[in-house]
């Protein structure tokens, strides 16, 4: 006991250094922030798409049912942004990751918690876009109730996590390749049509609804959007879905954390 106590402190010590750093780092960032803000406006596009046809009502989805889903996927898009695999090329090509191997601490956790920062200074930003939205029309924001609100949290960072194991797996390709960060485009794909960002799943076909439902897509943007709205959702077979696909996904990183280090020949490496 004595001896995991003095671990815990420094572990506390660590990542308290490590947020403040990088949250100063993002400040200086900000107007690019704002800018990343605006641009993951995309839900907000699509809830224009559909308010002017009728397949949401066919799926079974009311106008305001329609409008807090996808004000909710905007939510959950603002923050499970990940570009870990944008920055992780550029530090193995010109060598910045050298140093941190040196150090005795996993550079992952250095990324994590440059995305927990930047997360952290988008929040004024979205708060400015969403008072817009409800200065243009009231209706689009509503008050979830202290259950949706805390589930649908939990299963924003829960996505998070899933998305930033997604593209650490991704990433690890960086040690083979000097071009990995083409596969992650190549993964947008599936990830705008498959996630519910640009349509709900239930208003997708069947046969479609059942091969995205096999990804670990639908649990990044739609589960976590329909608890934040209120739609029903299977609450525990969500939550299984993000464990599964993040103990997939973990030792996967691992694996190719490993093997790509020992292929690691940059300068100082």
């Amino acid at each position: 006991m004595t001896r995991k106590r003095p671990r815990l402190v420094r572990a506390v010590r660590i990542a308290k250094a490590l947020l403040s750093t990088q949250y100063a780092y993002m400040l200086e960032y900000r107007a690019e922030i704002a800018l990343w803000a605006i641009s993951g406006v995309l839900p907000l596009i699509m809830l224009g798409v559909w308010q002017g046809s009728g397949a949401a009502t066919r799926a079974g989805l009311n106008p305001q049912q329609l409008s807090h889903y996808f004000v909710a996927a905007f939510v959950v898009r603002q923050f499970s942004v990940v570009w870990l695999i944008h920055v992780f090329e550029e530090d193995t090509l010109t060598g910045k990751l050298s140093p941190y191997l040196l150090q005795p601490l996993q550079p992952l956790w250095r990324y994590f918690c440059a995305h927990l920062a930047e997360q952290a200074t988008r929040i004024p930003f979205v708060g400015f876009l969403l008072i817009g939205l409800a200065t243009i029309n009231p209706d689009l924001l509503w008050r979830p109730s202290a259950g949706e609100l805390l589930w649908g949290i939990a299963a924003l960072w829960s996505a998070f996590i899933l998305r930033f194991l997604l593209q650490t797996l991704a990433a690890m390709l960086c040690f083979w390749s000097e071009r990995a960060a083409a596969l992650d485009r190549l993964l947008l794909i599936p990830y705008l049509f498959l996630s519910g960002l640009v349509a709900p799943l239930d208003t997708f076909p069947a046969s479609i609804k059942r091969i995205a439902l096999a990804t670990p897509f639908p649990a990044m943007v739609d589960f976590p959007a329909r608890l934040l709205s209120g739609l029903p959702v299977d609450l525990g077979g969500g939550l299984l879905s993000l464990l599964i696909w993040c103990l997939i996904l973990a030792p996967l990183c691992w694996w190719g954390w490993h093997q790509g280090v020992r292929r690691y020949g940059a300068m100082g490496a």
